[in-house]
């Protein structure tokens, strides 16, 4: 029995990833591979619909490729590759975007969102059309199953729309991508504000745990970490957030449970606690940090690890918009 084909992507929009990443999906990605054909996408296009500085996209798509692989994405397991050394991801977009109606496009709620923080003359067109991009990224290599985050439900729907329109309509050609929303074992929160979660997009990066982080730069987040009254290591989101978040990175990257902490750290202060969770978390990521260094030392290297799974996936890629052409009834 074949294996199922399994499609996920990351924007490069920042120097690193962050625990919240680590923890809510790409752990995830990792532990995927086995028993499936992965393809994990670093979508450099979908980057452009935000401001974009062309020296910084670049450091930044082969910083995500290398701590990727750093973090146990297998080039020889998994088909990792960029998504604009596959045109078809294009070619495809265009056709979703005739598929797609101009209310269903609206009711994206990540469009109404930013375009509601920024207002609608700053929106660009591209942020509005990202999910029939989105939608042509899956639908390119017939995936199975889309691991994404509950925030994504939305549009993993519109692209199970799209696919099952387009066969309606022209005949099958398209997989209908099954929903696999990732449960995160740890909802990691940010540091400075236990009530949000941690996210790239932070206005200040203190309160943001990230995978390229040195240890002395964990520790100095971490001991200025947002904490509760009392002294005491209790896991309690409505009243100790700030320590019930640390309690939970801690769980997550030590394997010890959340009661075996409040056992350990019982009649200690916070100071031991942060001291002890700022270890943890600076020993899990040290060699991640290491490898992905290492990896970005030789650049050539690099490229040529991501030129090979664009090589794969556009073989796949070619035969789906191939089909698709010919259904569509466009001349070969």
């Amino acid at each position: 029995m074949a294996m199922k084909r399994v499609f996920s992507g990351i924007q490069p929009t920042s120097d690193s990833f962050h625990l919240g990443n680590y923890l809510g999906a790409l752990k995830q990605w990792v532990e995927l591979q086995e028993g499936h054909d992965g393809f994990y996408c670093i979508v450099d296009l979908h980057a452009l619909s935000g401001e974009i500085e062309p020296t910084l996209l670049r450091k930044r798509t082969l910083s995500s490729a290398a701590q990727l692989i750093a973090l146990g994405i297998s080039p020889e397991k998994s088909t990792l590759f960029v998504q604009s050394q596959v045109p078809h991801h294009n070619q495809l977009g265009w056709i979703m975007e005739c598929l797609a109606g101009f209310g269903e496009a609206s009711r994206m709620t990540q469009f109404k969102d930013k375009s509601a923080k920024g207002g609608a003359d700053s929106a660009r067109v591209g942020l509005f059309t990202y999910p029939m991009l989105q939608a042509a990224d899956i639908l390119l290599y017939q995936a199975n199953l889309v691991p994404v985050g509950e925030d994504q439900r939305q549009h993993i729907e519109l692209t199970r729309d799209l696919a099952g329109r387009f066969n309606t309509r022209f005949g099958q050609t398209f997989t209908i991508p099954e929903n696999y929303i990732l449960k995160s074992a740890a909802k990691i929160q940010d540091l400075q504000d236990p009530a949000s979660k941690m996210s790239k997009s932070s206005s200040s990066l203190v309160g943001v745990l990230e995978i390229m982080d040195t240890p002395e730069s964990i520790a100095k987040k971490i001991k200025s970490a947002a904490t509760d009254t009392g002294r005491e290591v209790t896991f309690d989101e409505k009243e100790k957030p700030g320590i019930s978040n640390l309690l939970t990175i801690h769980s997550a990257l030590s394997g010890q449970s959340i009661t075996a902490l409040e056992s350990e750290f019982e009649g200690k202060g916070y100071g031991d606690f942060k001291a002890a969770v700022a270890d943890v978390v600076a020993e899990h990521l040290r060699p991640i940090r290491a490898k992905a260094l290492e990896l970005l030392e030789d650049d050539k290297h690099l490229v040529d690890l991501l030129h090979v799974g664009a090589v794969k996936a556009r073989t796949i890629a070619i035969e789906t918009l191939e089909k698709a052409y010919k259904n569509l009834g466009t001349v070969a």
